[in-house]
């Protein structure tokens, strides 16, 4: 009597997304754009992965989450991936790690050189292609610091000088949008984590250093409710209560001579009390540096300094955990 081996037995994307830890839409990226795996098609036309699919799209996520970009190592072979990350295990591979920070940096700015022609063109289809393959080849992590944040700085700029019109930005902050899902953290926060609610102010339209904030918190472990833009206290705070939420992060990306801004951060602190972290970013966060000193807020200086930050309100945060159960 013959057995079937594990291998032939054959799983949809949902499940496929649910073991392996990697979410279908970057499943299909990978698979279309450098054939890491290789599903077979039912007679209905579905995608249909086997064990071996799932074995290496768990180590394949590993991997590109320590560094390497998925463009070096889609195709190798699944006892060669075992083997490089036993070996990153043990600090034996920090170089050529380093060699592909440095190749990933270069590819960023072409990337940008690429994205920035296709804004200028006033070019959609163009765009969102590019963000795409960067996403892919770079991470998430990378995309976002070293592609997307130079990037919409130069269009800023540009529409400051008159060379892009305000709908060049609107097109591009769209597309971005969209692609949230993909940029969104794989893994799974864990169930204790601390919480976060991540929006900006009334009176604040632009919500992308929002997002941005909101991404970079979940890959560092935060479990974080995002809720767009433009919301006054209140409903803030209201948010900050049902999720029992350990901080809130606004960003400020805008000024004004008006006194929305300061009226809504005295009203946010008096609503949500002294003991929840109040932290506040963006371009224009510095033109309100008063009152985010007087309510005692986290100002973010970088995004290096907002994961030190995020690390270390975590840490407090385990801490009380283990206090409380000591106790």
């Amino acid at each position: 009597m013959s057995i079937q081996k594990d291998n032939s037995a054959q799983y949809l994307i949902s499940t496929v997304t649910k073991r392996s830890g990697v979410k279908s839409d970057l499943v299909r990226a990978w698979e279309r754009r450098y054939q890491a795996v290789t599903p077979t098609r039912t007679a209905g036309g579905h995608r249909v992965y086997t064990d071996m699919d799932i074995a290496r799209l768990k180590l394949l996520n590993e991997a590109t989450s320590n560094g390497h970009s998925i463009s070096q190592i889609a195709k190798l072979p699944l006892d060669d991936l075992k083997k490089l990350l036993q070996q990153e295990s043990t600090h034996a591979v920090s170089q050529p790690v380093q060699t592909m920070t440095s190749e990933r940096r270069f590819l960023a700015e072409d990337y940008i050189g690429k994205c920035y022609a296709a804004v200028l063109a006033f070019d959609a289809h163009a765009l969102e292609s590019h963000f795409e393959n960067a996403i892919v080849e770079l991470g998430p992590q990378q995309f976002i610091e070293n592609l997307l944040t130079p990037l919409l700085t130069q269009i800023g700029d540009r529409w400051r000088s008159g060379e892009l019109r305000p709908v060049h930005e609107h097109m591009a902050s769209s597309i971005i949008r969209s692609l949230t899902y993909i940029l969104r953290n794989n893994t799974p926060c864990a169930a204790n984590a601390p919480k976060m609610i991540v929006t900006t102010p009334i009176g604040q339209l632009h919500e992308l250093g929002a997002l941005l904030a909101a991404i970079i918190a979940e890959f560092k472990g935060w479990k974080v409710t995002y809720l767009g833009a433009n919301l006054p206290s209140e409903e803030i705070a209201a948010a900050v209560k049902f999720t029992h939420a350990k901080a809130v992060t606004l960003s400020i990306s805008f000024n004004s001579d008006d006194l929305v801004v300061p009226r809504e951060l005295r009203k946010l602190r008096k609503l949500i009390g002294n003991d929840k972290v109040l932290i506040v970013g963006g371009r224009a966060a510095g033109y309100y540096e008063a009152v985010l000193d007087e309510v005692g807020v986290l100002k973010i200086t970088s995004y290096e300094h907002f994961r030190a930050m995020l690390d270390d309100l975590a840490a407090k945060h385990y801490e009380e955990i283990q206090c409380s159960t000591d106790i």
